[in-house]
């Protein structure tokens, strides 16, 4: 109790926009074509609603929507907020409005995000809400996210309001909301966990949060520490290059440094770099030192925000689709590099926490979804507890100086 005290002191320090986090956060990404694997469905004229689990609590909250990979505008006929209790169901008379600018709907310009009004609305650490819109007829999404572990509801006209939807359909897809700021009294800080598919906690429970920085939120909040998680994790997400959302190095000033109240950011990407390299016979013109001074990028970029950054190491992969004894040559070099690295606030050694004692090489079978590249929920679990909390109250490593002529 000492330590958790102790480290709530220590964060409490740390300069960031006091009293705001993102309690809830997710990555948005263009939508592909209409007839391409994991497209959305088509949305017009019809309500959509996500329940979604907050972090930190706070005495307000507002809405962040997100249509930056769209290259239409987007038209929300209005929207409304509701507290959830542990299997979804709205709780009476919890029900509120959300406005922007005073007005119940709003136009996002194409490529562009928008933020509600502040909304009186407290909500305790780890709460459940519903977020509740309505899409206007002949609109089009251009902008999603792939899986999450969470089924969205799709319901045909406006039932915004409505404590349950009727006709409902499920996807495993999020729409427009790309995070929940919540404002406190007290001071706040968000914790932002940056990376691919395991971030994104493909492979976890669905509906039971239980991918790792799900866990990693009750686990800070067990520990007295009421800190946002933002999750921007996207499925064959790369360091280097397009395709599943925008490369790491693309998106992390949007994605991470643009986040209010982000103090510190945990990072885990890579593997996608090296084994799409493989399966595309790239492998001969791959440039291993390219990643790593992807990650060089970030923690410059980082700290020129006043961000502290934690990198991870890559996690054991033998037995996946694309493992080749050349890609795990690679894994070994980056993996290295991170932990013998001094550039960055501090490594979290995940590929030690995961592997087979046996066999190294492999993921431990206890933690192993199945395909040996996802964990499953146990193994959500070992990569939530293997965070040291003492990383969250590091200062700066490096004092700058203003270049002198």
């Amino acid at each position: 109790m000492r330590y958790a005290l102790l480290l709530a002191a220590l964060l409490a320090a740390i300069p960031a926009h006091a009293g705001v986090a993102r309690s809830w956060g997710v990555a948005m990404q263009a939508a592909p074509a209409a007839d391409a694997p994991y497209a959305p469905p088509s949305i017009a004229d019809a309500t959509v609603r996500q329940i979604l689990r907050l972090s930190a609590g706070g005495d307000r909250l507002r809405l962040v929507l997100d249509n930056q990979d769209s290259a239409s505008a987007l038209t929300i006929d209005r929207f409304a907020v509701a507290l959830v209790d542990a299997k979804g169901a709205v709780l009476p008379g919890s029900t509120r409005s959300i406005s922007f600018g005073g007005r119940p709907g709003v136009t996002i310009p194409a490529h562009a995000p928008m933020i509600s009004d502040w909304l009186r609305m407290p909500v305790k650490p780890l709460a459940r809400i519903a977020v509740s819109f309505h899409v206007a007829p002949g609109q089009v999404l251009g902008a999603f996210h792939s899986f999450g572990a969470a089924k969205t509801q799709l319901a045909p006209g406006d039932q915004v309001e409505k404590p349950e939807l009727s006709e409902v359909a499920t996807v495993e897809r999020r729409f427009v909301i790309s995070g929940v700021d919540v404002e406190a009294k007290t001071p706040l800080r968000t914790v932002v966990t940056f990376g691919d598919s395991i971030t994104d906690g493909v492979r976890a429970s669905v509906d039971s949060d239980m991918r790792w920085p799900d866990q990693f939120a009750a686990r800070l909040q067990k520990s007295g520490l009421n800190v946002g998680v933002a999750n921007v994790g996207i499925s064959g997400n790369r360091m280097l290059a397009d395709g599943a959302g925008l490369n790491a190095l693309a998106r992390f000033d949007r994605d991470v440094l643009a986040i209010p109240g982000a103090s510190h950011v945990i990072v885990l990407e890579g593997v996608n770099d090296i084994g799409a390299a493989w399966r595309e016979k790239r492998h001969e013109s791959f440039d291993t030192e390219a990643v790593i001074n992807a990650y060089r990028q970030m923690v410059i970029r980082a700290h020129d925000h006043g961000v502290k950054i934690i990198l991870a190491t890559i996690l054991p992969y033998k037995g996946a689709g694309y493992w080749s004894e050349w890609g795990e040559a690679q894994r070994q070099k980056i993996n290295t590099w991170i932990r013998e690295q001094k550039q960055s606030d501090g490594m979290v050694d995940l590929d030690a926490a995961m592997r087979d004692k046996a066999d190294p090489l492999v993921m431990n079978p206890v933690y192993d979804s199945g395909d040996h590249l996802h964990p499953n929920d146990k193994g959500f679990t070992a990569m939530a507890d293997a965070v040291p909390l003492s990383l969250l109250a590091h200062r700066p490593t490096v004092q700058r100086k203003m270049p002198t002529r």
